[in-house]
């Protein structure tokens, strides 16, 4: 394994100065308000802000709120539509964006999104210079990369949720096969946060043993698990409308890594330098998470086809950047 050589990513990076666990939500629709309610019941925000357009509809989020905090660790809940209260704030949260619909793919979505990150990230990076970005507005990574560049900012302190979910269903349906809790399943959905993402077979390791040579499991059953897990969120949104519970918890997890600076890998969306020879896009590659963001990108091994497959998801963006 290999750190990317791109220095950008940590080497010089002052970390944040703040350190308040001040967590801001943009977008309080169902991932937004999933996302704030699990980072209150996992004890994590001193303070959650949430930033909407609709002031009467999120004071009622911040009410609802509240009235559990009782049960809860100390946090303050605030709901606003300024900006101007992002002051030193650790971590921007961006949920806000028109949904997927049925039938719709992510990049459905990218006109109308697209605008709405041109108008919200000036403003982040006027009254939270010092924060950490995450992204989750689909398609995640065409407008990750969007955000990196408007932000200015070094790379990593911008970064997109990515394949993060894609690979904890992977590893769910893998788990159905083998009989194994997924968190000790160590694979890896890569590629775009959408239909042209492809499963990291060659270095997947269950308990240091490869994958494939798991006495229960296959080519064919590890295909399939990647088919169920790249088919998910149509089937969830045909039969409930949205996906918004699974999100909520791997955001929670990637909040976690930046404030206690953990140093977890995590597959999410970043800006690629030759990576594998890829540049010039946002993709989900495993990386290093802590307090500045995405601190290394890690290189792993892929097959000559898997590296293909990564090369054609660079591709299927970049018609859209």
């Amino acid at each position: 394994m290999n750190q990317s050589p791109d220095k950008r990513y940590n080497d010089d990076v002052k970390l944040p100065k703040y350190d308040t666990n001040k967590i801001a939500i943009i977008g309080c629709g169902k991932v937004g308000m999933s996302t704030a309610f699990a980072l209150l019941l996992e004890e994590i925000p001193n303070e959650l802000l949430l930033i909407g357009r609709d002031e009467s509809k999120i004071k009622g989020e911040e009410l609802d709120l509240e009235h559990g905090l009782s049960f809860l660790g100390a946090a303050q809940v605030h709901a606003s539509t300024n900006y101007e209260d992002l002051k030193d704030t650790d971590i921007v949260i961006i949920t806000a964006g028109a949904a997927q619909k049925p039938g719709d793919t992510r990049l459905d979505l990218i006109k109308d999104n697209k605008a709405i990150i041109h108008e919200m990230i000036p403003k982040i990076v006027t009254y939270a210079p010092e924060a950490v970005i995450i992204l989750i507005t689909n398609p995640v990574d065409i407008l990750t990369f969007e955000a990196a560049k408007l932000s200015g900012w070094p790379i990593g302190r911008v970064f997109g949720t990515g394949t993060t979910l894609d690979t904890s269903r992977f590893r769910f349906h893998l788990s159905e096969y083998l009989n194994v809790n997924p968190k000790s399943i160590h694979a890896f959905i890569l590629g775009e946060h959408g239909d042209s993402s492809f499963p990291a077979l060659t270095g997947a390791v269950v308990g240091g043993q490869s994958l494939l040579s798991m006495p229960k499991m296959t080519q064919a059953k590890a295909e399939n698990a990647y088919k169920k897990t790249r088919d998910a969120a149509y089937k969830i949104i045909e039969s409930k409308g949205a996906t918004f519970y699974a999100i909520a918890v791997a955001i929670v997890e990637l909040v976690r890594a930046v404030l206690r600076d953990s140093k977890q890998i995590f597959p999410v969306s970043i800006p690629l330098q030759n990576y594998h020879g890829v540049s010039n896009v946002a993709l989900s590659v495993p990386c290093v998470v802590g307090r500045a963001g995405v601190e290394q990108t890690i290189e792993i091994k892929l097959s000559w086809e898997e590296k293909q497959l990564l090369e054609k998801s660079a591709d299927t963006l970049k018609k859209f950047l």
